[in-house]
């Protein structure tokens, strides 16, 4: 595995230690499988199975330092925990002025340099006094046949394409100009976008970059969908004050330049084919309820009457509309159907685990066409449990899990890699 070289050669990583944490019956590590690329979304490796992205993984114990990213990588009958592989700092991060850093987080995923491997997008906490414009946070690990293999590249960003003092975060992956390659959108500031064309060299530079972009949100937010069907890749941005309305801008040969609708002020925003027109349509999130918005960028108007703080969308069942799930207090799916989204049919999922449960993932993560949805329940910083349930044609998503483990595997990677002081003099 490529972590192998976390610590190198006589390197001084303290005393050999397993993790009070680790689970005795955690998978046993297996090789990743190789790939010669793919199309497939978020395969890292391109052997055409999607791979999964775990970020927050279990510690060691309370307020320890974060381990890094998990990645599962996938097969032919779905995730293979056994395949797994962890993202570290000192592993994988590129320094800045001499200085790697001290955490990763993974922010956004997609093939940048148009190799056929997705790529991962990751943050970071570069040195920074204060004074001026702050650096790049942003960094690229590329996808390669053995999977994310290889320091990671710091991103780009052209001082042109910077507006204000604000760190350039929160990137999200769409093809917004339609020529078939993948580009970023990230945060400016002051109603500014960055945006960064691919493909991405394998040094971090986008192919082109222009003045900032005006925009009437602050936060680019995933996933970057083509709404109105038009070939060009949507881009929904919200406001950053209590309000938290969303905007859908549209793409063009210009990039997401235009106001397509304004969407009502909510908790949470997703996007999907519930029903009713031929475009994509929107689920907007309240404690009052959940607003709808069928066939953008011209919507009719309905409500979903129950509340909605999480939402998500995927083709659960195979039927080409998309379902939306809720959660928050209660993890519920209600169908897509030919008139838009009904709570006949709702689907209530019962984690298998106690405690605070999260979407991770949705989509087709088994390859039979209907997407599965991933939650992990938390239990405080040392416990958790992921489960994935998968789609099915009757029922939405299965009673029971079809797999179910724990972040704290990571750990048993984190204590194989973990080497004896070094003898030399």
């Amino acid at each position: 595995m490529l972590l192998v070289t976390a610590c190198g050669p006589g390197a001084d990583a303290g005393p050999a230690r397993k993790s009070p944490v680790a689970v005795a019956d955690a998978p046993a590590l297996r090789p990743i499988p190789r790939g010669d690329g793919s199309e497939t979304v978020d395969d890292f490796n391109g052997d055409g199975h999607r791979d999964l992205v775990l970020n927050d993984l279990v510690k060691e114990q309370e307020h320890a330092d974060d381990p890094g990213i998990g990645i599962v990588y996938g097969g032919p009958r779905g995730l293979l925990p056994g395949a797994r592989q962890l993202i570290t700092p000192a592993g994988q991060g590129a320094p800045t002025k001499g200085v790697l850093p001290a955490v990763l987080d993974a922010e956004a995923s997609c093939d940048l340099d148009g190799d056929g491997f997705t790529d991962l997008v990751v943050s970071t906490d570069p040195p920074y006094d204060g004074q001026g414009r702050p650096p790049v946070p942003l960094q690229i690990l590329f996808g390669s046949p053995a999977g994310l293999t290889g320091r990671a590249v710091q991103l780009t960003v052209p001082d042109r394409a910077r507006f204000g003092n604000d760190w350039p975060d929160q990137p999200v992956c769409g093809d917004f100009d339609g020529d078939g390659a993948a580009d970023l959108i990230l945060h400016a500031s002051a109603g500014r976008l960055t945006y960064l064309r691919g493909p991405f060299s394998r040094k971090g530079a986008p192919r082109a970059a222009g003045d900032p972009l005006p925009s009437p949100g602050e936060i680019p937010t995933a996933p970057a969908v083509d709404v109105d069907r038009d070939g060009y890749d949507d881009l929904l941005v919200r406001t950053a004050d209590g309000a938290a309305t969303s905007t859908v801008l549209l793409g063009g040969p210009d990039g997401p330049t235009r106001a397509g609708v304004t969407l009502p002020a909510g908790l949470d925003v997703a996007l999907g084919r519930f029903g009713k027109g031929g475009n994509l349509d929107a689920a907007v999130g309240a404690m009052g309820g959940t607003a709808l918005r069928y066939d953008l960028p011209a919507p009719t108007r309905a409500t979903l009457p129950v509340p909605g703080s999480a939402l998500d969308s995927a083709d659960f069942d195979g039927d080409g509309l998309s379902d939306l799930v809720s959660s928050g207090s209660r993890l519920r799916i209600f169908p897509g159907r030919a008139t838009g989204l009904s709570t006949s049919g709702t689907v209530t999922v019962e984690p298998p685990a106690r405690g605070t449960t999260r979407v991770v993932a949705v989509g087709d993560f088994d390859g039979d066409g209907r997407a599965d949805l991933v939650v992990r329940t938390y239990r405080g910083e040392t416990e958790d449990t992921v489960a994935v349930y998968p789609g099915r044609k009757k029922g939405l998503v299965a009673a029971e899990p079809s797999l179910t483990f724990s972040t704290s595997a990571f750990l048993t990677v984190l204590t194989v890699l973990t080497v004896q002081p070094s003898t030399a003099p």
